[in-house]
């Protein structure tokens, strides 16, 4: 930690709470109608990243490889539930499917990552792992979320145009191909246009919080890079992943939609 590290007490953080008054004023103002939500949603996040704040301490200090998994399937499983519940449309199996898709693209990328790219040791280092995993699984839900909306939408806005070219011949994969291309196109979309002005329009949060904390410019800048490689990569591969589950869902081996599946 770097001399020039200034700690923030619990008094400054109760003034920084005030700025989210610009926001209530101008709801009430304007009657926008948020002022509830934008009270709750600014309790809410206090509290949940203070607990996650002492929760980390305790994780750090102890450094124990199960107790860092538990939390690592623990976030996984939230992103996993949260990703669905963005989306207005549900079929049998999509829970498990969007759980699936965004733990299986957080692990792997995080790992390779952390074991392979920064070569951590050890590997559970909750100091690195924990912080990583979160800021993909955050990500790839969001393109989970956009994904599998996108798609479920596209079959219901083209049902017709689907179903004439399956009763002319077509497999299921030609009938829908566009449908699945315009998902995953969706998905991927925020972290790409994200990767198109970070440093010019936006400094990011990771290298922001380390040059804050005292570390070398250049240093946060090689770590902010890797991470969002580590975020495209794992975005891309879970909105593929439950684009691809959800289309064996909802277009059965005979080639027919079945969009009595969604609700």
């Amino acid at each position: 930690m770097s001399d020039n590290y200034l700690s923030l007490s619990y008094g400054q953080l109760a003034i920084s709470c005030l700025l989210i008054l610009i926001n209530v004023i101008l709801s009430l103002r304007l009657r926008l109608g948020l002022e509830r939500s934008l009270i709750i949603a600014s309790v809410r996040m206090v509290l949940q990243l203070l607990l996650i704040g002492y929760v980390l301490e305790w994780l750090f200090a102890l450094s124990d490889p199960f107790s860092v998994l538990a939390i690592a399937l623990l976030m996984a499983g939230i992103a996993g539930i949260s990703a669905v519940n963005r989306t207005s449309r549900r079929f049998s199996g999509i829970y498990w499917q969007s759980l699936l898709s965004v733990s299986v693209s957080a692990f792997i990328v995080t790992n390779l990552s952390v074991a392979g790219i920064i070569q951590v040791k050890p590997w559970f280092n909750p100091q690195y792992l924990i912080p990583m995993l979160g800021m993909i699984l955050g990500n790839t839900l969001t393109g989970i979320s956009l994904g599998l909306e996108r798609f479920m939408e596209g079959l219901v806005i083209n049902r017709n145009a689907i179903e004439t070219l399956l009763a002319l011949g077509a497999t299921r994969w030609e009938a829908t191909h566009r449908e699945i291309q315009i998902a995953v196109k969706t998905g991927m979309i925020p972290t790409i246009n994200s990767m198109m002005v970070m440093g010019l329009v936006s400094l990011p949060g990771m290298m922001t919080g380390q040059i804050l904390a005292g570390a070398s410019p250049i240093d946060a800048v090689r770590y902010q890079i890797v991470i969002v490689f580590a975020i495209a990569s794992a975005s891309a591969l879970g909105t593929i992943s439950v684009v691809l589950f959800a289309w064996w869902t909802l277009l059965s081996p005979n080639h027919q939609l079945r969009s009595d599946r969604l609700q």
